[in-house]
């Protein structure tokens, strides 16, 4: 896996490879074809957990696919169904969670995270993510509906108590206009608001 920094992918890992440990319970929220999965349920080790939601059944397929090469499916536990659900499928408190926005490539682009059930998962995920845990999400822009979801997301994610959650963004300055970028939220370990 890279980490190159020209690959947000692998710019995010670097950060979450220091802030997640063996035996922790983490959150794919956004399964795709795996790849997060498999960095997840490696980093938590054998007595961890990855719940990792998907809409599409070929997304579970190919992770599924993927956790089976590497030895790793005890870890992980598949969700075929909306990540707006997450609280109804996981109760325990987690440290980490991923969101890869926008559409599975190689198959339907119609099939997209869209920004209301996007808002509804992460109000989810703050309830359960543990103090000094973290949110890292990859926005894509260029696709319809993909700017719309990274407005609400942005003014979801402002209006966090500053004391309580630190949230910073990163994007390419010298690509393509609304090329993908990122954000990450942790949630703070003093004091509340």
């Amino acid at each position: 896996m890279s980490n190159r920094i020209q690959d947000i992918q692998g710019f995010l890992r670097m950060i979450l490879r220091t802030m997640i440990q063996s035996g922790d319970v983490v959150l794919d929220l956004t399964a795709g074809r795996g790849r997060d999965t498999l960095f997840l349920a490696e980093l938590v080790g054998e007595k961890g957990i990855v719940h990792a939601f998907d809409i599409q059944e070929i997304a579970l397929q190919e992770t599924q696919r993927l956790l089976s090469e590497y030895s790793l499916k005890g870890r992980v536990h598949l969700h075929h169904c909306d990540h707006s659900r997450l609280l109804e499928k996981v109760q325990e408190p987690v440290q980490a969670a991923m969101f890869n926005l926008g559409y599975l490539p190689g198959y339907n682009q119609e099939v997209t995270t869209q920004a209301t059930s996007t808002i509804s998962a992460l109000t989810s995920v703050f309830q359960l993510l543990r103090r000094g845990g973290v949110i890292a999400l990859t926005l894509y822009r260029g696709h319809p509906g993909g700017m719309e979801e990274a407005v609400a997301v942005e003014e979801f994610l402002n209006d966090l108590p500053r004391r309580q959650y630190s949230v910073l963004r990163g994007e390419y300055t010298n690509q393509i206009p609304n090329a993908p970028y990122w954000i990450l939220v942790q949630k703070n370990k003093g004091d509340t608001e």
